[in-house]
């Protein structure tokens, strides 16, 4: 249940700050949601892995949605060299997610960190 509210927060918590932000913010906020919920650290990881993955994901579905998929089609021909915009969102989510986990990780590291010395 723990993981899954982390997800969650890390999701909605980084759609916030992305709108301020730069891309890479949604690594800190998954640090600070896993400090703040005292994450073991390979819950932290799986926690902002689902939750930068499901943020990113989604938003890169429904940007590609609202202009019928015209951009990820040239840009899937441009980067992929195949047109595949299905294949250009799941890239996305997955840089997404690895960034989320990174410092969901970094976060559940310091706080266990923190807690052996203690």
């Amino acid at each position: 249940m723990k993981l899954m509210t982390a997800a969650l927060l890390i999701c909605l918590l980084g759609f916030a700050a992305g709108l301020y932000l730069p891309w890479w913010s949604i690594s800190f906020v998954a640090a600070l949601v896993a400090l703040v919920l005292s994450l073991k650290p390979g819950h932290a990881f799986l926690a902002g892995l689902i939750g930068a993955f499901l943020l990113w994901g989604g938003m890169a579905f429904v940007r590609s949605q609202a202009n019928d998929d015209i951009l990820a089609h040239r840009m899937s021909q441009f980067i992929l060299k195949r047109d595949s915009p299905g294949l250009l969102i799941l890239a996305t989510a997955i840089i997404g997610a690895l960034t989320g986990a990174m410092g969901a990780l970094t976060g559940g590291l310091l706080k266990k960190m923190r807690g052996s010395r203690s």
